[in-house]
């Protein structure tokens, strides 16, 4: 059975009603990051939040992380980007990049690309070998169990766009001169491979969904509805660890 499902939002909500609850957990996710850095409540450093982003091209991951971060002090939270690795970090395990950029108790980072690109991009294009992206799934699943036995909050998000949505987005972005530069020649070439990277998504979510860093996919057809699922998403991960430590919500 897909993972993916269905890019159509499950609930229909005007625009309105969409940006009404986008700002209700915004609300919602700047108190609990002040309660995770100690800003407030009980003055005690809250775990480290990773929130890390993976998706199709335009499918939103760029306006969802825009919202997200939106309501936060910029102190409190980094946003990495990750292209292709550099000649000198293919040097090293492809998880070595990574490192540096999460974050420390009571910091907050967000991964706009990852380390999924090993079993992604990388697999699709050829980038990696197959005993090394075969490999990757159970280094993955580690790496993270490692960081969450250390204490972080992780939630990962797949945004899922529909090949029509996709392509309309596409065509927006070419008649746009102010975003033309967000459309490549390979977003195009990757738009041809889509059965083949359905493939390598499909089994990410089935091999690294582990209990303590499920994948949340979010259907992105609406962007309206998207923007909220994903800042709701990270608000009820935050609660859930912040309860069971015993912080006073």
């Amino acid at each position: 059975m897909s993972r993916l499902g269905s890019a159509a939002s499950p609930v229909e909500i005007s625009k309105k009603k969409a940006e009404a609850r986008l700002d209700e957990a915004q609300k919602r996710l700047l108190r609990l990051r002040l309660i995770l850095g100690g800003q407030i409540g009980e003055k005690r450093i809250g775990p480290p939040l990773t929130c890390v982003f993976e998706g199709w091209d335009a499918s939103g991951k760029g306006g969802a992380i825009k919202r997200l971060v939106a309501p936060l002090d910029p102190r409190h939270v980094r946003v990495s980007q990750f292209a292709a690795p550099t000649y000198d970090e293919k040097r090293h395990h492809f998880l070595w990049r990574f490192w540096p950029k999460l974050p420390g108790w009571g910091g907050m980072s967000v991964f706009d690309r990852s380390w999924y690109g090993r079993v992604l991009v990388e697999r699709v294009e050829g980038f990696a070998t197959a005993e090394q992206w075969k490999r990757a799934y159970s280094e993955i699943v580690e790496f993270e169990r490692t960081l969450v036995a250390e204490g972080m909050i992780m939630v990962k998000f797949w945004m899922h766009v529909s090949p029509e949505e996709q392509l309309r987005r596409f065509e927006d972005r070419a008649h746009d001169p102010l975003r033309t530069w967000k459309l490549t020649d390979e977003d195009w070439r990757n738009r041809d491979k889509r059965p083949q990277y359905e493939a390598a998504v499909e089994e990410m979510l089935e091999r690294c969904d582990p209990t303590w860093a499920p994948w949340h996919v979010i259907p992105g057809d609406d962007k309206h509805y998207a923007r909220f699922a994903v800042v709701e998403a990270v608000c009820d991960a935050v609660e859930d660890e912040l309860t069971k430590r015993g912080f006073h919500l």
